[in-house]
């Protein structure tokens, strides 16, 4: 199962229902890395020291630092929505679905309008 790192801007309640589908998320806070002004870039060399997969709100940040070829277990990036169970629900299909390792690979969850429906999340590989 994928083992992933939140960063501080992270959710609890998304920690909280990774972790109710069986998924293993360490928080910043609970690494003792929160609180510390800790860079992005350390942010991903912690998560792949520990091979975990960083799950973020972060976008801008994490999708330079990928751009820029920096090595990395992969990148989660999350929308800022508090329909939590529905993002999550979309993540844990993907990652089901998914037939390689999240290693080296940006991945982002967007919201889209359907016509006639109501907005759901889609996930896609950047």
């Amino acid at each position: 199962m994928t083992r992933f790192y939140a960063n501080e801007n992270f959710p609890l309640d998304l920690v909280k229902e990774l972790r109710r589908l069986g998924y293993d998320v360490l928080t910043s806070y609970e690494a003792g890395q929160a609180n510390q002004s800790i860079s992005d870039e350390n942010v991903l060399n912690f998560a792949q020291e520990r091979e975990r997969v960083v799950i973020t709100l972060n976008r801008e940040d994490f999708i330079t630092l990928h751009k820029q070829g920096k090595a990395h277990s992969g990148i989660f990036i999350c929308k800022e929505d508090r329909d939590y169970q529905g993002q999550v629900e979309k993540i844990h299909e993907f990652i089901s679905n998914a037939s390689q390792s999240l290693k080296g690979k940006l991945i982002r969850s967007k919201k889209q309008n359907q016509k006639g429906a109501a907005q759901v999340f889609v996930i896609q590989e950047l």
